[in-house]
């Protein structure tokens, strides 16, 4: 993942070691976009008062610049019975170890995110499962039970208030 700087008066975004500008009628195109990436290009082509092909054009730079990393649908987990949300911090029994037990917790597909941290925990996963139970089963047969893993400590998410991308 890059890294930016963000100018708010010249509107330059510094990407890693590139320089990409971008100016109002980009901010438009990923505004729209980051609300609804199904918004139709020809939509925001009259919004900005130019042509389709010119919004793709700019797309296709914003994607390059690697500012846009991808376009995804979102799923609602609770929709497919997946009311639990947890977040679990492993403990490793070394940081020589770490490698091993990410590429087991990449075979759960309930970890849904994974980040490998300061701190206390050696790594920091969210997981979704469809109840309280199901996380126990997940925590006790599957997380605990991997080589070098020595503990956890859970944190289960009563409520979601915050979920947004970061703003441009």
């Amino acid at each position: 993942m890059s890294g930016f700087f963000y100018n708010f008066t010249s509107y330059t975004l510094q990407i890693m070691t590139k320089k990409f500008k971008i100016d109002g009628i980009d901010k438009i195109i990923i505004k729209r976009l980051v609300q609804d990436a199904r918004t139709p290009i020809l939509s925001i082509a009259r919004e900005v008062g130019i042509s389709g092909a010119a919004i793709h054009q700019r797309l296709r730079k914003l994607e390059d610049s690697d500012l846009i990393e991808g376009y995804k649908m979102v799923l609602n987990p609770k929709t497919l019975g997946y009311t639990t949300t947890a977040f679990v911090g492993v403990f490793l029994d070394a940081s020589s170890l770490y490698s091993s037990a990410i590429k087991r917790l990449k075979e759960i597909p309930e970890i849904v995110e994974s980040h490998y941290t300061t701190g206390n925990y050696a790594v920091f996963i969210k997981i979704m499962c469809k109840n309280n139970e199901d996380l126990m089963h997940l925590l006790n047969k599957d997380i605990q039970t991997i080589k070098g893993v020595s503990r956890t400590e859970t944190f289960i998410s009563l409520d979601q208030q915050i979920n947004r991308q970061i703003k441009i």
